[in-house]
């Protein structure tokens, strides 16, 4: 189960692409406590799991029918 697609861990670069975000605006959400839930690793590196980021879209998808 740990090695599920949804507990895979995405590192900021994929998140960021994935999101078509600069870095800049995903720490200025990060500072608002607006972005998904990050991991931060020993090193100082961030990661965010996958199912944190898939909840995270689904929560500010907004329907324009």
């Amino acid at each position: 189960m740990a090695n599920s697609p949804r507990n895979t861990l995405l590192t900021l670069v994929q998140v960021l692409a994935e999101l078509g975000m600069s870095r800049a605006a995903f720490y200025r959400l990060r500072a608002r406590g607006k972005a998904p839930k990050v991991i931060k690793l020993p090193n100082g590196q961030l990661r965010v799991r996958r199912s944190d980021l898939d909840t995270w879209l689904a929560d500010h998808e907004q329907s324009f029918a």
